[in-house]
């Protein structure tokens, strides 16, 4: 180039920077600021911004004053800082933070407003990082038992997901914190991840699989979202067009930035032209390899700019891409609203307990051996704890959410705490270290000697606690593989078996994402499930123990009795995990509790079970018709001794039709304050009448069947206590 051109490209380039700059003008319009912004930008520098220059990180444009976005897992907690290009920690001293509990605890207290708290908490410890956004949180269904990742979503249930995931969002991006929802879509098994294609009906895809993500867009404004690595009509999700420019920019009008999971870009043009506007993690397999490639030669990076180059892609393609991801940057790293945030302050411990408290789930309680209050401790005067859990850190493995906390508390160190007497240990088994996508290799005779220790320790005990369930070991609740069997692991049913034959007061307290078989339930007299709690686990745990909290918790999936109750297994190997990469979710719509209730499969506790300290009555529903809303109400009496809260469940009976409905779909639900005994709160459960549609295959639309519908509602899908119909 010419000296006399480059000049006059230097002094065209000063003209417009001198020029009002209303990008960096915080009280413009949004629009304009992008706008504006997108005028300044050369062609390269809009390329520039659209993949990683770092694991963690994508480019602004330094000559404008346009930042960075930093970004980080995950949904439970910042993770570690890394190394600006390796997979390695930082080793800084200033990045331990709060572990919040797993987004299962999360669903199971259903309580939006918990769920608000926990966005804005985190969210807080994600800004004081320097992070603009947060890859998470997740709200993939739970279509089987086994999903190595299912602890980091929401359970089986759509409408749940949908409801508990909007709180979340709202509260985090109003710290100006981008919540990265993932992953769209279908991603609900580990193994064969990368190149599963997943063939589902479109009834299916909308009712079940994409509600969620539908309702974080249309009522969160979700500022970006995450695709997944699996296909979908043999397209990776992460530039499928059909998803992504048809359904989530178009139908749902949605103008946040897409952003691919590591490694999820699988071709150069698709990945042009697909809706993909954020490249990251391209050349490695998203965790362990490094790369050889620079960020330039990824797919959005130089092979980008020659195609657009050459003409074979337009630049309003580039320009799109270009403004969504100025206006992720405007909304974050450039917002001058986003807080400061704070990180380990006792206000975020304190959210991280009162979640892991009302998400804890009572699952069976014999002649109420529980609450262990202190009159009840005067019998128990040799108490045995047994397990790994009850010490082992569960804030480590999982891969991507693995997290460095500053402090975590044991449940047994919380028991000791709680109760002046001695209370002995026994560890039982041990499962090794948790590695991401290795299996570490376990000594068979240490695990007989640990097995034979807590038998005979419990010869002379009043009181046994198992403390055990998953971990975040792989093939267990980790990234990267599913589990390979529906019972515990490292031979816990055996030696929860054999303490039970020794002592039968006996309370089995389990840990982790999914659920598993009890072949021992009969024989303990009590079941607490604890899903993953975050650093104040054993405080959370011991305060429902004690009773000093009343548990409210309830299940956000089905526990079947055996595996093979599941729907999609009586379709083998193709409806999971898959045959050739190719996998088919033969259930259709029936999926978790919808198959259960309506082919009449006794689970082992049902979708929305879980018990309490005290007792609650329910009043006759009665329904109001408010706009294009339906209000349920029902009034709430606890008639117990303790003080506690209830959960009340809105379920959905469509009319007789031709067109095939689950027998119940949840479509509302409520909390009630912390009610004393004696004391009632009536309940208003709107439910908008949208809720009452299917999706119509044949006209491709959503329907509504015309007839009266009948609402359920109940303390779980098997406890209905009042029925109301309505016309539509």
């Amino acid at each position: 180039m010419k000296k006399n051109t480059i000049l006059a490209v230097l002094m065209a380039m000063a003209a417009m920077t001198a020029q009002a700059q209303t990008y960096l003008d915080t009280n413009a319009p949004l629009e304009e600021r992008v706008k504006d912004a997108l005028s300044r930008m050369t062609t390269h520098e809009k390329v520039q911004i659209l993949h990683a220059q770092s694991k963690f990180t994508s480019a602004g444009v330094p000559r404008l004053g346009i930042r960075q976005l930093n970004m980080d897992d995950g949904p439970h907690g910042v993770r570690e800082e890394l190394e600006w290009n390796t997979w390695n920690p930082a080793k800084w001293t200033n990045d331990y933070i709060v572990a919040f509990p797993s987004l299962t605890c999360l669903a199971a207290t259903w309580n939006t407003e918990m769920s608000t708290a926990y966005g804005n908490a985190v969210s807080e410890e994600f800004a004081f990082r320097g992070k603009d956004i947060m890859l998470g949180p997740g709200v993939n269904i739970q279509r089987t038992p086994l999903n190595g990742r299912a602890f980091e979503y929401m359970g089986e249930d759509p409408f749940l997901a949908g409801e508990m995931v909007v709180p979340y969002i709202k509260a985090a991006q109003a710290n100006g914190i981008a919540c990265c929802l993932k992953h769209f879509v279908l991603n609900d098994q580990e193994t064969d991840r990368f190149g599963i294609n997943v063939n589902v009906s479109d009834r299916a895809m909308r009712e079940i699989y994409l509600r969620p993500f539908q309702k974080a867009v249309e009522k969160a404004h979700v500022y970006t979202i995450m695709g997944s690595y699996n296909k979908w009509k043999g397209v990776h999700c992460c530039h499928n067009d059909e998803l992504l420019n048809g359904i989530l920019k178009k139908e749902w009008n949605w103008d946040g930035a897409l952003v691919s999971d590591w490694g999820g870009a699988t071709n150069g043009l698709e990945a042009a032209t697909g809706g993909l506007d954020i490249e990251m993690g391209t050349y490695t397999d998203g965790k362990t390899k490094e790369s050889e490639f620079g960020y330039e030669m990824y797919y959005l990076g130089n092979p980008f700019e020659q195609l657009l180059k050459d003409g074979k892609v337009p630049m309003s393609v580039l320009d799109e891409k270009a403004s969504r991801v100025l206006r992720t940057i405007f909304r974050t790293s450039m917002n001058p609203k986003k807080v400061i945030g704070n990180q380990c302050s006792e206000a975020h411990y304190d959210v991280c307990r009162q979640i892991g408290e009302e998400g804890i789930v009572l699952l069976k309680n014999e002649k109420n051996i529980l609450p262990l209050d202190p009159s009840k401790w005067t019998k128990y005067h040799n108490v045995l704890v047994v397990g790994e859990n009850a010490t082992r850190s569960l804030t480590q493995g999982g891969g991507s959410s693995e997290l460095k906390t500053l402090r975590d508390i044991s449940p047994l160190d919380a028991l000791k705490k709680q109760y002046e007497q001695m209370v002995d240990y026994a560890q039982g088994y041990y499962s090794g270290k948790a590695m991401y996508d290795h299996v570490d290799k376990l000594d068979e005779a240490k695990q007989a000697e640990l097995k034979a220790q807590a038998l005979e320790a419990a010869k002379g005990a009043d009181l046994i606690i198992f403390i055990g369930g998953l971990n975040k070991n792989t093939h267990q609740d980790c990234e990267n593989g599913d589990r390979e069997s529906y019972d515990l692991p490292y031979g816990q049913n055996e030696l929860i078996s054999e303490l039970a034959k020794i002592q039968k007061n006996i309370v089995v307290v389990t840990f982790g994402g999914n659920p598993y078989s009890m072949p021992w339930l009969k024989e303990v007299a009590g079941v607490v499930h604890c899903w993953y709690l975050g650093s104040e686990s054993g405080t959370a745990l011991v305060n429902v123990l004690s009773g000093e909290v009343c548990p409210s918790g309830k299940l956000p999936v089905t526990f079947a009795e055996k595996y093979e109750d599941y729907p999609y297994v009586q379709y083998g190997k193709e409806a999971y995990p898959g045959v050739n990469k190719e996998v088919y979710y033969k259930e259709g719509i029936f999926v978790g509790y919808r198959h259960f209730s309506s082919n009449n499969v006794k689970p082992l506790f049902p979708f929305g079970f879980g018990l309490s300290y005290t007792k609650f009555a329910y009043g006759k529903p009665t329904t109001t018709m408010e706009g294009d809303n339906i209000v349920v109400q029902t009034t709430i009496t606890n008639t117990g001794k303790v003080a506690g809260k209830e959960i009340a469940q809105v379920y959905l009976s469509a009319p007789k039709s031709n067109v095939e409905r689950p027998v119940k779909e949840l479509k509302g639900f409520g909390k009630t304050k912390l009610l004393q005994p004696g004391e009632s709160e009536t309940l208003r459960i709107t439910i908008p009448k949208e809720e009452l549609n299917y999706w119509d295959e044949t006209k491709h639309g959503w329907a509504r069947i015309t007839g009266p519908y009948t609402f359920n509602v109940g303390a779980s899908v098997d406890d209905i206590r009042g029925k109301v119909e309505v016309d539509n």
